[in-house]
């Protein structure tokens, strides 16, 4: 017979299967009050403004007053992440067909990073958890419904799309930023940061990176993660084809044997040390590069200079 697992506080409060506190302070107090707190002072000044204290001062509290409803900090923001996030709109859910409604939920992914940016300074804690995190993935999920996927197949799909939502949300979130800060629109930190390339990149050192430079590959306004969002799903619309007409792809060797299982395997464990061998010697071969073409660019200079 199996038990159901005991729910972390913060989870409990999220699903809203919690305890409530026996006491509280005279005037209203709610978890709702203290996270819409919290999340205001994280979108103002960051998620490394979020204390217990700055929220209870925020409200007018003390802090302990607050601990009676949220009882330690890792609580507050897994709330918090759950309030910033928020549900996938109707929109999303109904854009057409699998391709197109997690085409939408990346796009609604990239915004939410864009509004709340300390969201992505929040630590990753295995599966998410809350009622929001499981709506994006039931949206997620519900787009391959229709498709010959696999479960487990339809996840990592799923992947595919929050992992690029993430990555471009750390990238655009960043210049966002940079723009503020500096008080530059972002086609002039373009211009800027490929003027600075230019200046640093030889094509001696670097010939391909030199190469797209002189293309204009940095001042290049198309949007390099919805194509390769892109790419990728023109990748599972194949294998989707490919499933459909039986043709399913047998899964490499290494995708069906967990590293677990294999580590004391003599052999393994030498394939191993020969891959970290050849890695190391890589990387000692690009610092000789680099180091041969600094002292040719100083040989070079002295003798302009000897000229």
């Amino acid at each position: 017979m199996t038990t159901e697992p005991e729910l972390p506080r913060g989870i409990a409060l999220a699903w809203g299967v919690a305890a409530s506190p026996q006491r509280g302070p005279k005037r209203e107090m709610s978890v709702e009050r203290i996270v819409e707190a919290a999340v205001e002072i994280a979108d103002a000044d960051g998620l490394s403004a979020v204390s217990m204290a700055a929220v209870a001062a925020r409200l007018g509290y003390t802090p302990m007053s607050l601990y009676r409803y949220v009882s330690a900090k890792e609580d507050l923001i897994l709330l918090m992440q759950e309030e910033a996030t928020g549900l996938p709109s109707a929109e999303s859910r109904h854009a057409g067909g699998w391709r197109e409604q997690l085409e939408a939920l990346y796009r609604e992914q990239v915004q939410i990073y864009l509004r709340h940016p300390w969201v992505l300074d929040v630590a990753i804690r295995g599966i998410p958890s809350t009622p929001h995190s499981a709506a994006w993935m039931d949206a997620g999920l519900q787009a391959l419904a229709d498709t010959p996927l696999t479960h487990d197949e339809r996840l990592a799909v799923l992947l595919i799309v929050t992992g690029a939502a993430r990555w471009s949300g750390i990238v655009l979130a960043s210049y966002a930023r940079l723009e503020r800060e500096r008080g530059m629109a972002e086609s002039e930190i373009a211009q800027y940061e490929d003027a600075m390339f230019r200046s640093l990149i030889t094509a001696d050192a670097y010939p391909a990176l030199r190469e797209a430079i002189d293309a204009g590959a940095f001042l290049d306004e198309s949007d390099p993660f919805a194509f390769g969002l892109e790419r990728s799903l023109d990748g599972v619309a194949d294998y989707i084809e490919a499933v459909a007409e039986g043709r399913r792809p047998p899964r490499a060797p290494w995708q069906r044997l967990d590293d677990a299982e294999i580590a004391d395997d003599k052999r393994y464990r030498e394939a191993q040390k020969g891959v970290r061998d050849a890695e190391k010697s890589l990387r000692d071969a690009h610092r000789m590069l680099r180091q041969t073409a600094r002292e040719a660019r100083e040989r070079r200079a002295r003798q302009r200079g000897g000229n």
